[in-house]
C-alpha cells in the first residue's frame, strides 16, 4: 500500500474510532463552565504589509492605541515577501508578539510530490527561521488544511509540507501551532492530529479558525448541522464547538487550543441587515466574550486588520483576491489616505482592555435570547451583557436597583456612558463594580416578551420606563428629550382626540398630536378602542397591540425597510380590557398611497407621477423585495398601508404604516409567503398590470410567472368578492337598508 493510501486509511480509521467511542458527543457542553482564567494574549489580530512603508507605522500606531499586543503575519515566498519582511522587522523591533504563519504558495502546494518543490520549501523555511525565529513568539504551520481548493494541499502534500517545516522549527526549539483547520469540521481535526501523533510530529498548540459566521449570530446553535429544525437537538453553539475541539486535541496529546483567525464579512451581514459595520462590531464583541467564556481557547484572534470586506479598518472598495484571505492574508491594498477605522476595532480594543487576565465566573442567566457573563479581575467585577439581534431586556428586570446605581457602564466600544442605560440590547454593554462586590442577577432574567427594537438608529437611544402601572419605551436623542416626550405624550397626559385630529376611528382610534420636539410637526397616536369577543380571548396570549405595532416597525427598520419612525409605546400593565395601550410614531408626509397608484394604472393611465407603468411597478417591486428578502411577512399589504412620495431625483419613495400584523422569519420568504402578501396589493390591479408587476417582481428573484402562480391571487379575489356580497359589512348594509 502506498503512503498516500495508508494515511487516508489511518485518517478514516481515526474518525471511525472517535465516533464509536462517542468523542463527537458532548452533552451539556453548550453551557460554559466557570473558574478558568482568560489569558493575557487572548485578543489578537492578523496584519499584512503594504507597498507604502507609512502604512506599517499606521498599523503599529493603531495596535498600540487599541491595546492589542499580539499579531499574526502570513509569510510566503514570492511576491510581497520584501514588504512583509519589512513589516515583520518593525513589529519585532517595537515589542509586539508575533505569530509567524508560513504559507506555501498554492501552485507549489499542489506539487509537493516533486523533490525540487520540497527542497524549495525547506530552504524557504530554514532561511526564514534563521532570520526571524529567535524574535517571534510562535510559528504557525498549515493554512485551511481542510480546503484543498484554497490551500492547494492534498493530504499527502500537507503531510510533506508539515514534516519539513516541523523539523526545521523543532531544530530551533520554536513553539509550533497547527494544523489550521478552518471552521467547525471536527473530522479533519481528528484525522490530522491522529496522523501527526503517529508520525511523532504534533504541534504544541492545536489551531482551528473557529468561525461562527454561518450561524449569523455568535450565540446561536449551528443550523448547518442537521438543519434548522434539529439545531436545538444537538446544541452546537460556539461554546460547545470550542470545548469539543479542545477535548479532541487533548485526546491526541495537544490540550492547548487557539483560533488564529475568524471574522464576519460585511456582504454576508448585508444579506439581511443594513447596519453592517455596527453589526460587525456587535458580533465581534459577542464572539470574543463567548470564546473567553468557553474556557477552551487559549487565544481567539480576528482575521485581517485592514480589508474592505472583513477588516477592522476599511481600505476602500476593491476587488476581492482570487485566494481567500483566511488562507493567506497577502497584503494591504490602497494608500494611507484610504484607511478608515471601523467600530469593530474599538469593540476589540474594549474587550482587550477589560476581559483578558480576569477569571470567568459563569453565565448568570438561564433564559434564551439574553447573555450575561461575569468576569472578575484583580480590581473589578465585570458583567458583559447583550441580547440576540432585535431583542431587548430592561435592566430593572435583570438587576436590583442598588446594583444598577452602583455600576459603571461602558459601551461595546469601551466608551464610558454618562447616561445609565435602561435596556440591554444586541450591542453589548459592560457593567463593572469594585472587585469585592457581590452582584446577583434576578431569577428569571430574560428579554421582554414581544419587544423588538432597532438598536442602531443613528443618534437615537431607547429609554425604557416602568412606573405607576405603566411601562413602555421612548426613542429619543438623549435623556432630556426622553423626559420632554414623557411630559407631553405619556398616556396620563396625552391629548384626547379632537374632530380635526382624528384620522380613523374603527377598531383603532388614530389621531394626531403636536410633536413637542419640533414646532409645527405632528405625531400620530394609535389606540385600540373596539375588539370583538374572540379577539379579546385570543389577544390575551399576545403582546399588546401597541407593542406589536412598535415591534413590527422596528423589525422593518432593522432591515432597512422604510416605515413611519416610531417614537413611543406605552401599555398599562395587566390591563384586562386590552385597550389601554398606545403606539406613537412620527407623521409621514406623503403625496400618494399605493392604492392610488394601482387604481390609476388599473383605470388605464399610462404613467404615475411621471413614471411609466413598468417603471412604477419596478420601483414598488424593489421596495417589496427588500422587505420579503429580509424575512418580513407584512400580512396586511393593502395599498393604503404603503405611502408614496416622489424624491428630488424623480424616483418613488415608499413608507409602510400599520405594522402590527408583521411576522418575522430568519431568512428570505418562500414564494408561497410572498404571494400571501402580494395578493392584497394586486387585488385592485387589472389583469395586464398584475401580470406585468408579478413578472417584474419574480424576475428579480430568478423566477418567471407560471400559470399555477395565479391561483393564490384568484382565490383571494374570490374571497374579497364573497365578503363584499355576504360578509359582515354586506349584512349590515342590507339590514340598514
Amino acid at each position: 500500500m502506498s503512503k498516500t493510501k495508508y494515511w487516508r486509511w489511518h485518517f478514516a480509521a481515526a474518525l471511525l474510532r472517535a465516533v464509536l467511542r462517542g468523542r463527537l458527543s458532548f452533552p451539556g457542553a453548550h453551557l460554559p463552565s466557570s473558574g478558568h482564567r482568560v489569558g493575557p494574549a487572548f485578543a489578537g489580530v492578523g496584519v499584512a504589509a503594504a507597498k507604502d512603508p507609512a502604512i506599517d507605522e499606521f498599523i503599529i500606531k493603531r495596535l498600540r492605541e487599541s491595546g492589542i499586543g499580539h499579531v499574526r503575519l502570513d509569510y510566503s515566498p514570492g511576491d510581497g515577501q520584501e514588504a512583509a519582511a519589512r513589516l515583520l522587522e518593525k513589529l519585532c523591533a517595537c515589542g509586539l508578539k508575533v505569530t509567524l504563519h508560513l504559507v506555501q504558495p498554492r501552485d507549489d502546494a499542489r506539487c509537493m510530490d516533486n523533490s525540487d518543490v520540497r527542497e524549495l520549501w525547506r530552504r524557504f523555511v530554514a532561511e526564514t527561521l534563521d532570520r526571524f525565529g529567535s524574535r517571534i513568539e510562535m510559528l504557525e504551520l498549515g493554512s485551511t488544511a481542510n480546503r484543498q481548493r484554497w490551500c492547494g494541499h492534498s493530504l499527502s502534500g500537507f503531510l510533506a509540507m508539515w514534516e519539513i517545516a516541523w523539523q526545521e522549527a523543532r531544530n530551533r526549539k520554536l513553539t509550533i501551532v497547527g494544523p489550521s483547520v478552518t471552521d467547525f469540521e471536527p473530522p479533519w481535526n481528528i484525522g490530522l492530529l491522529s496522523i501527526l501523533k503517529k508520525k511523532g510530529q504534533l504541534p504544541d498548540i492545536h489551531s482551528d479558525n473557529l468561525f461562527s459566521e454561518r450561524c449569523t449570530e455568535p450565540e446561536r446553535f449551528d443550523q448547518k448541522i442537521l438543519g434548522h429544525a434539529l439545531r436545538k437537538l444537538h446544541k452546537f453553539n460556539l461554546i460547545k464547538k470550542a470545548r469539543l475541539l479542545a477535548r479532541l486535541g487533548a485526546d491526541y496529546g495537544v490540550p492547548r487550543l487557539m483560533s488564529p483567525a475568524a471574522f464576519w464579512t460585511l456582504p454576508r451581514i448585508e444579506r439581511m441587515l443594513p447596519d453592517s459595520e455596527q453589526k460587525q462590531a456587535d458580533y465581534l464583541a459577542r464572539y470574543m466574550v463567548l470564546c473567553a467564556a468557553s474556557g477552551a481557547l487559549e487565544r481567539a484572534w480576528w482575521g485581517p486588520l485592514i480589508c474592505h470586506r472583513e477588516g477592522l479598518i476599511d481600505n476602500g472598495k476593491r476587488a476581492y483576491p482570487a485566494l481567500e484571505r483566511i488562507t493567506r492574508y497577502t497584503d494591504v491594498e490602497g494608500e494611507l489616505a484610504d484607511l478608515r477605522v471601523r467600530p469593530a476595532l474599538h469593540a476589540l480594543s474594549a474587550f482587550a482592555g477589560l476581559i483578558p487576565v480576569s477569571r470567568y465566573e459563569g453565565r448568570l442567566n438561564q433564559s434564551e435570547f439574553l447573555e450575561i457573563h461575569a468576569f472578575r479581575s484583580d480590581n473589578k467585577l465585570i458583567h458583559a451583557l447583550w441580547t440576540i439581534n432585535g431583542r431587548a431586556a430592561p435592566l430593572i428586570d435583570l438587576y436590583q436597583e442598588e446594583d444598577l446605581q452602583a455600576a459603571e457602564y461602558r459601551s461595546r466600544d469601551g466608551e464610558r456612558l454618562t447616561e445609565v442605560p435602561t435596556l440591554a440590547s444586541e450591542a453589548p454593554i459592560y457593567m463593572s463594580w469594585p472587585q469585592d462586590r457581590r452582584v446577583a442577577v434576578k431569577p428569571g432574567a430574560a428579554t421582554l416578551r414581544g419587544l423588538a427594537i432597532h438598536r442602531h438608529v443613528p443618534g437615537k437611544t431607547h429609554y425604557f420606563f416602568r412606573e405607576n402601572g405603566w411601562q413602555g419605551v421612548l426613542l429619543a436623542s438623549n435623556a432630556a428629550e426622553a423626559v420632554l416626550l414623557r411630559q407631553h405624550i405619556h398616556p396620563d397626559r396625552i391629548e384626547s382626540p379632537s374632530g380635526d385630529a382624528i384620522l380613523r376611528h374603527a377598531r383603532n382610534a388614530i389621531w394626531t398630536i403636536a410633536d413637542p420636539r419640533t414646532e409645527g410637526a405632528a405625531l400620530v397616536v394609535k389606540q385600540p378602542v373596539k375588539m370583538h369577543l374572540h379577539k379579546k380571548v385570543l389577544d390575551r396570549f399576545k403582546p399588546a397591540k401597541a407593542l406589536r405595532s412598535w415591534s413590527g416597525t422596528s423589525e422593518l427598520l432593522r432591515r432597512g425597510v422604510a416605515a413611519a419612525p416610531p417614537v413611543a409605546w406605552f401599555e398599562k400593565i395587566g390591563d384586562p380590557s386590552l385597550m389601554q395601550n398606545y403606539y406613537i410614531c412620527e407623521r409621514v408626509s406623503a403625496e400618494f398611497t399605493a392604492r392610488e397608484m394601482v387604481s390609476a394604472l388599473a383605470s388605464g393611465e399610462l404613467t404615475f407621477c411621471g413614471l411609466s407603468a413598468p417603471e412604477a411597478y419596478r420601483q414598488l417591486s424593489v421596495f417589496l423585495l427588500a422587505m420579503h428578502g429580509g424575512g418580513i411577512l407584512f400580512r396586511d399589504l393593502s395599498g393604503g398601508n404603503i405611502l408614496i412620495s416622489k424624491t428630488d431625483a424623480g424616483c418613488l419613495s415608499f413608507t409602510l404604516i400599520d405594522t402590527g400584523r408583521i411576522r418575522v422569519y430568519r431568512g428570505p420568504l418562500s414564494l408561497r409567503q410572498r404571494f400571501a402578501d402580494l395578493v392584497r396589493i394586486c387585488n385592485k390591479l387589472h389583469p395586464a398590470g398584475r401580470q406585468q408587476f408579478l413578472s417584474i417582481y419574480l424576475a428579480a428573484i430568478g423566477e418567471r410567472l407560471r400559470w399555477w402562480h395565479r391561483w393564490p391571487f384568484a382565490l383571494y379575489d374570490f374571497k374579497v368578492q364573497a365578503k363584499r356580497r355576504i360578509g359582515r359589512k354586506a349584512w349590515k348594509k342590507w339590514l340598514g337598508a
